[in-house]
């Protein structure tokens, strides 16, 4: 070998040494079964074992049968199955620093994670990207799964009938200009994107310039303006019965145009709405209601009929289209136009009910990207649309760019025996497995 060459040899080992030392630090490996390798590009394999760090720019391989459970700065734990390859493309995390982010890249097969600080300081700033799909995680506990023949292969093997892919949210966010959160029933907050969830018992508040828009899964439709706080208190709905459900929801403060839905048309007198100084009663229609001031609301109705009881009396006021009421300690008095017509009407907002909450028949392990959210909110985008996903949904993107919300939750899906990443005892779930010793809520 001439000297040029050699020197030329040497030079591109110095730099892809250096590269590796300067390679961000990622993580490393809590516990690993079978034959696995931690390879960054120009690098020699590292073999997957406890305590092996791992780094920005690594590439992490599963053999047949082996998976690694790894955690990384922020947090984050993932057990990486059998059978796959996944590229820590980007990662960056430092202490409250707002430039944080990680992109993982799936080739094949999956992972079962739950996301750590990146995810819940900064919205939209941890992906995973596929073939076909990127998976956008706003913060959350979910499995990933790209198929082909083997999904299908372990659902037959499982002897039990699928459970329906049920929505759990009372409704989604299809609109949101500005800043807001949700406080859980636990005191728990967290930030609100589009597409993203509500249960009974949240309470959604939203910042100064704020407007948010949420569709819920009986078609009613509510807006909420600047520095509102608004509770979703009970919400039951049954497609095929939506006489018996029940939607009530308080205005805390601030202010909400509503429009109801089927619960409302099917039974007027299960839909209720409350504030500060009053309870409204519907008979299927949009209003206004506006409590902006402390201890004074306005109530003004758009479209049919609502009965407002200011609190403390029994006597209603009943107000058809185009009438208004403002009620405080002061007393009542009548109005004649809106306050709220800064706000858009929620009937005028544009929205795709099927993307939000329907679900589609879809063959038992069809192949392409699955992914099923145990909680927090996900996101798969391909090259023709987004499908939200929230708490308990399992949703699936094919090669055409496709995505739906199977009818019926996968088999390979609910009864995965690869151990979630914070699941104790990993050495000895292992031998159960080889064994044959299933869990009864093994995916839960």
């Amino acid at each position: 070998m001439s000297s040029v060459k050699l020197i030329a040899v040497l030079l591109l080992l110095a730099l892809g040494l250096c590269a590796a030392a300067l390679a961000q630090p990622a993580g490393q490996v809590e516990f690993a079964r079978g034959v696995g390798f931690a390879q960054s590009a120009g690098q020699v394999p590292r073999t997957l074992g406890q305590g092996l760090a791992l780094k920005e720019g690594d590439r992490l391989t599963t053999a047949e049968g082996a998976y690694a459970i790894v955690k990384l700065q922020d947090g984050t734990q993932m057990t990486v199955r059998p059978n796959s390859e996944i590229l820590i493309q980007q990662y960056q995390f430092k202490d409250n620093a707002t430039d944080n982010n990680m992109l993982l890249r799936l080739f094949k097969g999956g992972f079962r994670a739950i996301t750590g600080l990146i995810n819940k300081s900064s919205p939209g700033a941890a992906r995973v990207v596929t073939s076909t799909s990127t998976i956008g995680i706003r913060g959350t506990d979910f499995d990933a799964r790209l198929c082909s023949s083997d999904c299908k292969g372990e659902s037959t093997k499982v002897p039990e009938v699928a459970r329906p892919n049920a929505v759990l949210a009372s409704a989604k966010v299809v609109m949101l200009l500005g800043e807001a959160s949700v406080v859980d029933a636990t005191g728990a907050r967290r930030p609100v994107v589009q597409g993203a969830s509500v249960y009974p018992g949240d309470v959604v508040e939203t910042a100064a310039g704020t407007t948010a828009v949420f569709a819920f899964r009986d078609e009613s439709r509510v807006t909420i303006g600047s520095a509102t706080k608004f509770k979703v208190d009970s919400f039951v709905f049954d497609q095929k019965n939506p006489g018996e459900g029940r939607f009530l929801v308080s205005l805390l403060r601030g202010s909400m145009r509503a429009l109801t839905g089927l619960i409302g048309k099917a039974n007027n007198r299960n839909v209720g709405f409350s504030t500060a100084t009053s309870t409204i009663g519907i008979r299927g229609t949009g209003l206004d209601m506006d409590c902006a001031s402390e201890g004074a609301c306005s109530f003004f109705t758009w479209l049919g009929t609502i009965e407002v009881t200011p609190n403390g009396q029994t006597a209603l006021q009943v107000l058809e289209a185009g009438q208004g009421l403002f009620v405080s300690a002061d007393g009542i008095r009548a109005l004649s136009a809106p306050t709220l017509g800064n706000l858009p009407r929620p009937d005028q907002v544009n929205v795709d009910i099927r993307q939000l909450f329907s679900n589609t028949p879809l063959p038992e392990g069809e192949e392409g990207l699955y992914v099923f959210v145990r909680d927090g909110h996900i996101e798969i985008t391909t090259s023709k649309e987004t499908l939200h996903l929230g708490k308990g949904e399992t949703g699936f993107a094919n090669a055409s760019g496709d995505t739906v919300r199977p009818l019926l939750t996968p088999l390979f899906i609910d009864f995965d025996i690869i151990p979630r990443p914070n699941s104790t005892n990993q050495q000895l779930r292992s031998v159960l497995n080889d064994a044959g010793v299933r869990s009864i809520n093994q995916c839960k």
